[in-house]
């Protein structure tokens, strides 16, 4: 009896060894389950914590620009680049901008920020292309993306496909009837691929276009001189360096000191030409060892106020944000 009892209890001690075994595993797996989880849990919070302060400081890098705008209404004038807005702020630790307080500390990373103010009616409005019901204009406003397109080193076919697309995807978003399936009409220029511009095309002519709520006259006092070229009629590359090179030792004040360095017989349309901006383009850089936030903010100013009509966030890789 006692010899046939000696195999079963070996093998209940066996099976109790394996239960034991199967229990710890189940339990150290639970246990550092648990500690991931909570690692987790803390990496998710310090980065949200992160992205709040982030934004919190890219927050009032907008502010500061709108305050600098408001100033600059303020005195009046034509708007120029030797304006105090139109300096970039160089990238500088952010504890020359903030007070040290008892939180902070000598081993704590240090924080870079950087901003610049760019007069977002230094470039072509494409609204003047989109926008356009009568064949006349439709026709200027079609020959000057094409120079421009040209003075850029794209193509004038591109140009025409633009213009085309453009008048489509306004026609499809007012309500109006329009032939086939349009794209959505773009609210950024980074948004042109949706009407069929390669990213070649992009990139050459990213530099002279903007898309803007409303249409906009181009800044004499700021625009490059392609954008000058393309928007005077008959107006060459040369002519628009000198009125560049003009500015840069007396800016405009009307455009009657701009139709004077014309050539004979050039016209001015006051609708397209001006030396006054309205909306700008604010860009603040926050960099934290090898991360960086970005925001992109479109201001409009009226008069006195400058309200933000959008703002985009954007975080990477210190050397992949642009």
């Amino acid at each position: 009896m006692s010899g046939r009892s000696a195999p079963f209890a070996f093998g209940q001690r066996g099976a109790a060894l394996l239960t034991a075994m199967l229990i710890v595993t189940l339990v150290a797996t639970l246990a550092a389950g648990m500690v991931w989880q909570q690692w987790r849990a803390v990496q998710v919070e310090a980065a949200e914590r992160g992205r709040s302060q982030s934004r919190w400081i890219l927050d009032g890098a907008v502010d500061w620009a709108r305050l600098i705008l408001r100033e600059d209404a303020r005195t009046g004038g034509p708007d120029h680049l030797g304006e105090p807005w139109a300096v970039p702020l160089a990238e500088a630790k952010l504890s020359t901008f903030l007070a040290a307080d008892r939180d902070n500390t000598d081993d704590a990373p240090d924080a870079f920020l950087s901003g610049v103010i760019a007069d977002a009616q230094a470039r072509y409005n494409l609204r003047h292309v989109a926008e356009l019901a009568e064949p006349a204009e439709a026709a200027v406003e079609e020959r000057t993306l094409r120079r421009l397109f040209e003075f850029a080193g794209a193509s004038g076919e591109a140009a025409a496909a633009l213009a085309q697309s453009l008048r489509a995807a306004a026609t499809a978003g007012s309500g109006e009837a329009a032939q086939g399936d349009p794209a959505l009409m773009p609210e950024r220029v980074e948004d042109l691929g949706w009407l069929g511009v390669d990213p070649e095309t992009l990139a050459r002519i990213a530099p002279y276009v903007t898309l803007l709520p409303v249409r906009t006259a181009v800044n004499v006092n700021t625009a490059p001189k392609e954008v000058i070229a393309a928007v005077v009629d008959g107006l060459d590359l040369a002519s628009a360096e000198r009125l560049v090179q003009q500015r840069q030792s007396r800016p405009f004040r009307n455009l009657g000191e701009v139709a004077a360095q014309l050539p004979p017989g050039t016209p001015l349309d006051q609708r397209r030409l001006g030396i006054a901006s309205s909306f700008f383009e604010v860009r603040g850089r926050l960099r934290l060892l090898d991360r960086a936030v970005e925001e992109r903010a479109l201001v409009e100013r009226r008069n006195l106020e400058v309200v933000a009509l959008r703002r985009e966030l954007a975080s990477g890789l210190a050397g992949a944000l642009r």
